[in-house]
C-alpha cells in the first residue's frame, strides 16, 4: 500500500494490497478500500464506505457514510428461465472536487468504466447503473436513479426521484423535474417535467387544466344534449 503524506486512519478500516492513498486524505473508521485502487489527495472517505478493488477515486472527494462504489452492475442472461450473472469487469472513476452523500451506489462498467466528471455533487440515495457517464458539474438530488450506459451532459440538474432510462443521452444543462422519468434523449439546455418526461411548459399547461375538466365535462355533456334535442326536432 501506498500512504501519502499526513495520512489518517481511522479503527478498523481495511486497505487492501496496491492501494493508492494520496496526501492528507482521511480514511473513516470500518472503510473497505479495494486492490489497486486509488484515492487522490485530500479526500475525506467518511465511516463504513465501501469502494471496490480497481476504482479511481479524484482529489478532494468527500464520500458520506454508506456510501459504496464500484459495486457489480445488473447484468444477467436469461437462459431457459434462469438468470445468469454477467461478469462485470470494467471499473469507476471519479473525477476531483466531487461530494457523494450516504447511501449512493455508484455501479462498476461491465466493460471500460462508470464515469463521475469532475464537480458532480450526488445527495443521498442516488443510484447510478453500469457504464453511465456523468459531466461535469452535474447535481443529482435525492433519489435519483441513472440507467445503464446513459450519459449525463455538464452541469445537467437531475430532481429529487427522477428517473433515466437506458443508452440515452440527456444533454449539457438540462433540468430536469423531480419525480420525472426521462425515457428519451434530451436536447441540450431543455426543462422537462412529467413521466414521460417532456417539456416543462407544455407540462404546467396540462396540470393547469386538470383542475378544470369536471366543468369542462359538464359543458361537454350540455353541448350533446343540446345537439340530439336539436336534430330530434
Amino acid at each position: 500500500v501506498h500512504l501519502g503524506k499526513d495520512v489518517s486512519i481511522q479503527p478498523y478500516a481495511v486497505i487492501e494490497d496496491n492501494a493508492w492513498i494520496g496526501d492528507r486524505t482521511v480514511i473513516g473508521a470500518f472503510v473497505y478500500v479495494g486492490h489497486f485502487t486509488r484515492i487522490g489527495e485530500d479526500s475525506f472517505i467518511y465511516p463504513h464506505v465501501v469502494i471496490r478493488e480497481r476504482v479511481r477515486i479524484g482529489k478532494r472527494v468527500i464520500l458520506h457514510p454508506g456510501t459504496v462504489i464500484g459495486s457489480d452492475g445488473f447484468g444477467f442472461a436469461t437462459v431457459k428461465g434462469v438468470h445468469h450473472k454477467i461478469p462485470q469487469i470494467g471499473t469507476v472513476e471519479v473525477g476531483d472536487d466531487v461530494e457523494m452523500g450516504a447511501n449512493v451506489t455508484i455501479d462498476r462498467a461491465r466493460f471500460e468504466k462508470t464515469f463521475i466528471g469532475n464537480g458532480v455533487k450526488i445527495d443521498n440515495l442516488v443510484q447510478v447503473a453500469h457504464n453511465v457517464q456523468i459531466g461535469r458539474g452535474a447535481l443529482l438530488v435525492a433519489q435519483v436513479g441513472i440507467a445503464g450506459s446513459a450519459k449525463i451532459g455538464n452541469y445537467v440538474v437531475l430532481g429529487g426521484g427522477a428517473g433515466v432510462r437506458d443508452n440515452i443521452t440527456v444533454g449539457d444543462g438540462v433540468q430536469c423535474a423531480a419525480h420525472s422519468a426521462i425515457a428519451q434523449s434530451v436536447e441540450p439546455g431543455k426543462t422537462v417535467a412529467g413521466t414521460p418526461a417532456k417539456e416543462a411548459k407544455e407540462i404546467f399547461r396540462e396540470l393547469l387544466a386538470l383542475p378544470r375538466l369536471p366543468d369542462l365535462l359538464k359543458q361537454v355533456k350540455k353541448l350533446e344534449k343540446q345537439v340530439q334535442d336539436f336534430l330530434g326536432r
